[in-house]
């Protein structure tokens, strides 16, 4: 089995034998190449979006014929959540996880105004310990990163958050 993996697939982990249901073995095991009398084992394997073993798409993917492309055309500010990118005027950004996440919850709400506290939930997790100069200072290190043209897109509204306004 592993030798017949579709170029681009990777074994996550193989498990022993016996670790998975047989019923899930057995149906799987036919759909994916086992044959009869050969059980397979239990293996995680990481597949292309577009899976060669089958020609089809995998479930949850895009139909083939509507992926993204890879860097977005459009003037301005993009964020691509499936393949946490995000671009100004093309260009890729080198943002850090949580600013990755800041620009994609304000740029998903634009014109809403978020108080600090609505972020801090949103963004870092009710788990987190912090206060609002924690937004500050990662609104902040986002407007250097989106530069000149796009700093001002994110808006502070005094005492209260900040907002995502497109610039036009």
């Amino acid at each position: 089995m592993l030798a017949a993996l579709p170029e681009g697939a990777t074994v996550v982990a193989a498990l022993p034998q016996g670790a998975l249901p047989q019923g899930l073995l057995a149906q799987y095991g036919a759909q994916f190449g086992g044959a009869a009398g050969h059980p397979m084992v239990g293996y995680l394997v990481l597949v292309p979006a577009e899976s060669p073993v089958t020609g089809a798409a995998v479930a949850g993917a895009a139909p083939a014929g509507t992926a993204r492309p890879v860097r977005p055309a459009a003037r301005g500010i993009t964020v691509d959540t499936e393949r946490r990118n995000a671009y100004v005027d093309g260009r890729l950004l080198d943002l850090t996880y949580l600013e990755f996440e800041l620009l994609a919850h304000l740029t998903e709400h634009p014109q809403r105004v978020h108080t600090r506290d609505h972020l801090v939930s949103s963004v870092w997790g009710y788990g987190h310990v912090g206060d609002g100069r924690t937004v500050d200072v990662h609104v902040a290190r986002l407007r250097r990163k989106l530069g000149s043209a796009y700093r001002d897109s994110i808006v502070t509204v005094r005492r209260v958050g900040y907002k995502y306004t497109p610039v036009a």
